[in-house]
């Protein structure tokens, strides 16, 4: 029993009465250990609050995560609408270097061949390679 070093009864005290500590000056025990405890962790808990309320100051707020998540989002739209145009005209670049190869092939073979004559097979081919790229037809042109 810690309470009871340095304590000692009344000699007024009757049997039945609770019991009262009396306080030696000279005991190294607190008057009440668990008030002494209590006042201890309420120190500890202060410091935590304090550390606590620090962090919080140092860390993003809600709102301005959402902001952050807004902005990266918008970025990431106007990045994504660059790369389809720049896609769209490379894309187009390439058809009409394309179309301008096949005309010079075309022109080519009709001239090595003679003025007029058409290659059927050199014609079907280049369809179906128009057809595969997606390419307007040379009649088209």
């Amino acid at each position: 029993m810690r309470a009871a070093i340095g304590a000692s009864r009344r000699p007024s005290d009757s049997p039945g009465s609770p019991f009262v500590l009396c306080i030696d000056p000279m005991s190294p025990e607190p008057e009440n250990l668990v008030l002494e405890l209590l006042r201890g962790l309420r120190a500890e808990v202060g410091g935590l609050r304090a550390e606590i309320t620090g962090m919080r100051l140092e860390m993003a707020t809600k709102s301005e995560l959402n902001s952050l998540r807004a902005d990266v989002a918008s970025d990431l739209v106007l990045m994504q609408a660059k790369n389809a145009e720049e896609h769209r005209k490379t894309r187009a670049d390439t058809r009409d270097q394309i179309t301008g190869l096949r005309r010079a092939v075309n022109d080519y073979h009709l001239a090595v061949v003679g003025h007029g004559v058409l290659i059927t097979e050199l014609e079907d081919r280049m369809r179906r390679v128009e057809q595969h790229l997606d390419l307007p037809s040379v009649d088209s042109h």
